[in-house]
């Protein structure tokens, strides 16, 4: 296996300074950037100085950062090389988090339509060997991760975890304030479906102190507080309006809660600094999920109804327009004296 390995690296060697010659005949310097921030080489993350020079890209024509996402996606969805598939994964994640307005713009719109499997990597495998066999799950995973980050990004209206969406507290709890309540339920169960997710990362039995897993790690980490917090700042939201929600806008909720709560018990890579805020955290995910149903009661009945209540849900969720019915602002809820709350978390580790 050991051969094997070291003529597979050789060949990847061999086609990133084949790709990497031809790329500088044609002066191309965005794609000489992306071809080394995504090389074959296996267990070493992309360089910080070649990531800087894609996301530069993002202050110049839109034409060319519609350009350099195209050759990222390209890259991404036509290589078989898990090492390659990675690196690309983790430029895409720092065009969210870091990129300019136009980069993050480009990204969203490609293609025109997103939807599951937008990255289209469900079904990406490496045989070369046992490890990028094992790495190839890490692939699936985090490409589907990195969906829900961008499927979340278009429902909240902006892109999840980015520098560039740091609001002032007050003005964002007056922005959810103002939030139908078939669009708040629909950003908490968006974000719940994020947060799920990082819990779904692989085992890593052969891949402990992998660097390249190692970045993921610290990507995904990062990410785990935002959405957190974004989560924390709507619930809080929906605390106001329990007297007048629907029975079915209920069983969405307690439905969204119930699998939050299942994450509790799965083991996660995330390592928290502050594992009592976290408990302070699921304690209040478990109060809420008890107040919604105690709202209408018959826990059993909540359920069955909320599997036909889902089938419906994307007919619901469009209606953006305030009607008449729906309740915005809840003064008397917001002056009673030791409101529920959930806290704002502060900082995340990850291991």
């Amino acid at each position: 296996m050991g051969r094997s390995t070291k003529l597979r690296e050789l060949i990847g060697a061999i086609k990133d300074k084949a790709s990497l010659s031809k790329a500088a005949l044609l002066t191309k310097s965005t794609t000489l950037s992306l071809l080394r921030a995504t090389t074959h080489e296996p267990s070493i993350p992309p360089n910080e100085k070649h990531i800087a020079a894609l996301l530069s890209v993002g202050h110049s024509s839109r034409a060319t950062a519609s350009a350099v996402i195209e050759a990222l996606m390209d890259r991404l969805q036509s290589t078989h090389d898990a090492s390659v598939a990675i690196k690309c994964l983790i430029t895409v994640h720092h065009i969210i988090r870091r990129g300019s307005f136009i980069l993050q713009d480009q990204l969203s719109v490609y293609p025109a339509a997103g939807g599951r499997n937008y990255l289209k990597l469900s079904g990406f495998r490496d045989c070369s060997d046992p490890i990028t066999w094992e790495l190839s799950s890490w692939v699936r995973w985090y490409s589907r991760y990195l969906e829900h980050v961008l499927s979340t990004s278009r429902v909240l209206g902006f892109f999840l975890c980015s520098s560039l969406s740091t609001v002032n507290k007050d003005e964002e709890e007056e922005q959810v304030s103002a939030l139908t309540n078939q669009i708040l339920i629909q950003e908490v169960t968006s974000l719940v479906d994020v947060i799920e997710e990082t819990y779904k990362a692989p085992d890593s039995l052969h891949l402990d102190g992998d660097r390249l897993l190692g970045e993921v790690i610290n990507l995904v980490g990062g990410d785990y507080l935002s959405a957190i917090n974004e989560f924390s700042l709507r619930i809080n939201e929906v605390a106001e309006r329990l007297s007048v929600l629907s029975f079915g806008e209920s069983v969405e909720l307690v439905c969204a809660l119930k699998r939050l709560e299942n994450c509790k018990e799965s083991s996660s890579m995330v390592r928290h600094r502050k594992k009592s805020s976290m408990e302070t955290f699921w304690g209040f995910v478990s109060e809420m999920k008890d107040r919604l149903q105690k709202v209408y009661g018959e826990d059993d009945r909540m359920v069955m109804i909320g599997r036909r209540d889902r089938a419906c849900e994307s007919a619901r969720m469009e209606e953006r327009v305030l009607k008449a019915g729906d309740s915005v602002r809840f003064g008397s809820g917001r002056l009673v004296p030791n409101r529920f709350a959930f806290p704002i978390l502060e900082s995340v580790e990850p291991c």
